[in-house]
């Protein structure tokens, strides 16, 4: 059965990090490219960042730009979402998605984990 398990969420002062993991069981990541999303309750699903299957393309929302670095380790099965200098505004349950091609919106993808809960708060 192809899962996606994400883990790396907590609660973290403003200004502080996490790094978040998308991990994979039942399937391989090298051939998908792996998409973060956020969403607050009440609220859609946000695109945040992408990154292609060869790691070559990636993708940020204007809001995290310059903030928050994807990256994967195909010998891992796993990709990484570094999120420095957060801010209250980040506070999302945040979830990671394999599909196709690396875009920011939800329908490029077809498989999708569960959530892990980010909260930025003093």
């Amino acid at each position: 059965q192809l899962q996606l398990v994400e883990s790396g969420g907590g609660l973290v002062q403003p200004g502080n990090s996490l790094r978040l993991s998308c991990s994979a069981s039942g399937f391989t990541l090298d051939y998908y490219a792996i998409g973060w999303f956020r969403q607050a309750p009440g609220k859609g699903r946000e695109g945040v960042s992408c990154v292609s299957s060869s790691g070559r393309i990636t993708k940020y929302a204007d809001s995290v730009k310059g903030r928050f670095t994807i990256s994967r380790d195909n010998a891992k099965n796993t990709v990484y979402l570094q999120m420095n200098s957060l801010k209250p505004e980040d506070t999302d349950v945040y979830y990671c998605a394999a599909g196709g091609l690396c875009e920011l919106w939800t329908n490029e993808y077809d498989h999708w984990g569960q959530g892990t809960q980010v909260t930025v708060s003093s």
